[in-house]
């Protein structure tokens, strides 16, 4: 299960590198802000400083981005709790109870609850990676361009169908992305979409643009909300008393957390999928299981449990895709991936294979980070208060300051800045209109790769369809694919079904 020999090299390496450790602190407490402030979600939280990473190692700042990633999982749950407002889109099912408890006067007890769920649900995901990383990346080493370029399109309609918008906006999205990420000299020496026009000989520079789209255009989306995001000062009163009751209680309730949590980790998993389904799923699954179902809606903690350990486990289990097949499951994974490739760095089986050391360290320091979580976040809610009060007159500007310096910082060139403002742009008609951003992110990102995997495959097979033949797990990968996404539609299709027969 664990490879003893590079358990210990990773031991080591943490020990001997205290940068890895000095940015955890600060970047838990960035995606608690970031998360706690009703718009600005984890994924722009590292988008925004992603480049900061740039001139560090390749550890400390995957762990720096990994810290935003654990603390904004909570993060989301304050605002949520306190003010029914979901400050990341995976706190969603979190305000189903956690704003009848806070309205009943019970909101310290709510983000104690939610705490001790997140910081939980966060190290068991990370638990269960420690032990399967390396035997999934033996299977994966099994796969070969065929295989690899199914996951690639397995990823992409995933992530396009089980979004809130609808499928063929999903689909369009998904592609948009993945003919960005086309412009410019293809691995044949082709020239492809440049219009003529040399500054696009080099393609469009993905990680501005993925800034650009996360970020900027929810900042765009921002500056219509008036002068502060958040007016009420009642509702965001913290004492210490009530938190403490949360947490016991939340600690009396571990069945509860562990079946969250798993739920989330088996989610996570999923290419592109992430901690948005996993949340509602969980709480779903808490709500029909549980002895009171009427209940949950009206103040339960179980649900605030459901909520906050399934969308923090799903972040480990993100991790197992990333790392064994170099896809993304989400928005904060799509950064992470991005990270990966500005450190010149490909996730996948051969980076398991070849750097087990860094990847164990990876997960070791993001169980570290869980365990943190805990004294970071009870120091964090007596000040969510005074963050949700910032004027968006202030707010907004130095984000998008901070955003264009670090993509200036990554082109050396103004070609960065005018990305960021053209990808804002383009996520902002997107976002208007109903089209998934996270979908066009993961195409410009998969792209390259879905490609490559495709070239390599029409060389290896001579441009011969019947090869696939040969091939019975990519045949078998397809049959699951078609099955994964047949399901999806099923469930859609009856979902929508269920809510015009209530309605």
């Amino acid at each position: 299960m664990i490879d003893l020999s590079a358990f210990s090299s990773a031991l080591s390496l943490l020990g001997s590198d205290p940068m890895a450790w000095l940015v955890v602190i600060p970047g838990l407490f960035i995606g608690l802000i970031f998360g706690a402030i009703p718009g600005l979600s984890i994924s722009i939280a590292m988008a925004v400083f992603l480049p900061a990473t740039l001139y560090m190692e390749f550890l400390p700042a995957i762990l720096f981005l990994t810290a935003i990633f654990t603390g904004g999982g909570f993060g989301g749950a304050v605002p949520a709790i306190l003010m029914n407002i979901p400050g990341t889109s995976s706190a969603v099912a979190t305000a189903f109870d956690g704003y009848p408890m806070a309205r009943s006067g019970l909101h310290g007890e709510a983000l104690g609850t939610g705490l001790v769920a997140s910081a939980v649900g966060t190290l068991f995901g990370y638990v269960i990676l420690l032990f399967i990383v390396s035997p999934v990346a033996t299977l994966v080493l099994m796969l070969g361009p065929t295989e690899m370029l199914t996951v690639a399109i397995w990823g992409l309609l995933l992530i396009a169908v089980l979004n809130d918008a609808s499928i063929a906006k999903g689909v369009a999205a998904g592609l948009l992305g993945i003919l960005i990420s086309t412009i410019g000299y293809s691995d044949t020496g082709m020239m492809r979409g440049t219009f003529g026009s040399m500054y696009l000989l080099d393609g469009i520079p993905p990680i501005p643009a993925l800034i650009g789209l996360f970020a900027a255009s929810e900042l765009i989306n921002m500056s219509g909300c008036g002068d502060y995001l958040v007016a009420d000062r009642e509702l965001r009163k913290i004492r210490l008393g009530p938190i403490l009751k949360g947490v016991k209680a939340s600690l009396r309730a571990w069945p509860q957390v562990l079946r969250g949590s798993a739920i989330g980790t088996a989610i996570g998993i999923i290419p592109g999928v992430g901690a948005s389904v996993a949340n509602l799923a969980s709480y779903a699954a808490a709500k029909r299981l549980a002895r009171n179902p009427e209940s949950f809606g009206k103040g339960n903690p179980a649900g605030v449990i459901a909520s906050e350990s399934a969308n923090s486990s799903s972040e480990g289990g993100g991790m197992v895709t990333l790392l064994a097949l170099g896809l993304p499951g989400g928005a904060g994974t799509a950064i992470l991936l991005g990270a990966f490739a500005m450190h010149n760095v490909t996730g996948g089986p051969r980076f398991i294979s070849e750097s087990k050391d860094i990847v164990y360290a990876l997960i070791l320091g993001n169980i570290v980070q869980a365990i943190l979580l805990m004294g970071v976040g009870l120091i964090f809610v007596f000040g969510a208060s005074y963050i949700v009060k910032v004027r968006l007159s202030y707010l907004i500007p130095f984000v998008l300051t901070v955003s264009m310096m670090g993509a200036f910082a990554i082109t050396g060139s103004m070609v960065g800045p005018l990305t960021v403002a053209g990808a804002g742009a383009l996520g902002w008609v997107m976002r208007r209109y109903g089209y998934p951003v996270t979908a066009t992110v993961v195409g410009l990102l998969i792209g390259p790769m879905a490609e490559g995997e495709l070239t390599r495959s029409w060389q290896i097979s001579g441009g011969d369809p019947t090869f696939l033949l040969n091939r019975p797990i990519t045949l078998v990968m397809f049959a699951l694919l078609l099955v994964t996404i047949t399901f999806v539609l099923i469930s859609r299709k009856r979902s929508r079904a269920e809510v015009k027969y209530d309605v």
